[in-house]
């Protein structure tokens, strides 16, 4: 009798606990997709801020413990983040160092967004071939386990040359971020026929091992763009660092 009372307590314990994972999960991915909305409508984003505050690194590395969940929270945040402090006057290079989201024990830039979680903890000037010295902790709870390069099609650092903001959502995760990377590509990629040249973003330069290098580059330019420009020669397009705020996509 004890043995089944043991049983049904320790099922029952479980069953409260996975309910509460659940429900941090919904609430901090609803958190994510607000403050990026208040922060598209002109809203006050302190209710979100505030709210944020009270999760710790292990509630947030428990309850978005997959990798759909976490590139999906860190790139709403990312976006929403990057536009708040641009707005307070930050600008390159600062803005991406200074503290840009606070939680209950940690504050996150978005470098530590960008590079530390969503690239797992890539060194930021290495074009994706080496880690960054000494993440830190919080950086490896919270870090996603694989790569993915259409990440960089979703992040918006403010320039003319970023893909333009989308609100992102778990359960469509997938299907947003193939669409993402098509668009962008299509749209930012140029062909050159005479030429035989095909001229693409500098941000597949950047982080060149994130794409697999030249050898990936090329296979995702196939996959992914209505003309096939196998054997033209790879260029990257120079970056425009135009200031163009509130760059959100309407599709």
């Amino acid at each position: 009798m004890l043995t089944v009372l043991l049983l049904l307590f320790t099922f029952t314990s479980l069953e409260a606990e996975e309910k509460s994972m659940s429900e941090n999960s919904r609430t901090l991915m609803a958190l994510s997709q607000d403050l990026l909305y208040a922060v598209k409508v002109g809203e006050s984003t302190e209710e979100q801020l505030q709210a944020l505050t009270a999760y710790t690194v292990e509630d947030v590395a428990v309850a978005l413990s997959d990798d759909a969940s976490r590139k999906c929270f860190w790139i709403n945040l990312y976006n929403a983040s990057f536009q708040i402090l641009a707005k307070r006057g930050w600008r390159n290079p600062e803005i991406f160092k200074v503290d840009a989201l606070q939680l209950k024990d940690a504050a996150f830039s978005l470098d530590d967004m960008e590079h530390g979680i969503l690239r797992r903890y890539r060194w930021k000037y290495s074009m994706g071939y080496l880690p960054r010295l000494f993440p830190g902790k919080d950086i490896k709870a919270l870090a996603v386990q694989e790569i993915d390069f259409r990440i960089h099609f979703a992040l918006n650092c403010g320039a003319k040359s970023c893909p333009p903001i989308a609100f992102y959502e778990v359960d469509r995760l997938e299907e947003q971020l193939e669409l993402a990377t098509r668009s962008f590509l299509e749209t930012d990629t140029e062909i050159d026929d005479a030429a035989k040249t095909v001229k693409v973003s500098r941000i597949m330069s950047w982080f060149k091992a994130d794409f697999g290098g030249k050898k990936g580059i090329r296979a995702i330019l196939k996959k992914y763009l209505p003309k096939d420009a196998a054997g033209y020669k790879l260029q990257f397009k120079d970056y425009d660092w135009t200031s163009v705020l509130d760059n959100y996509w309407e599709g």
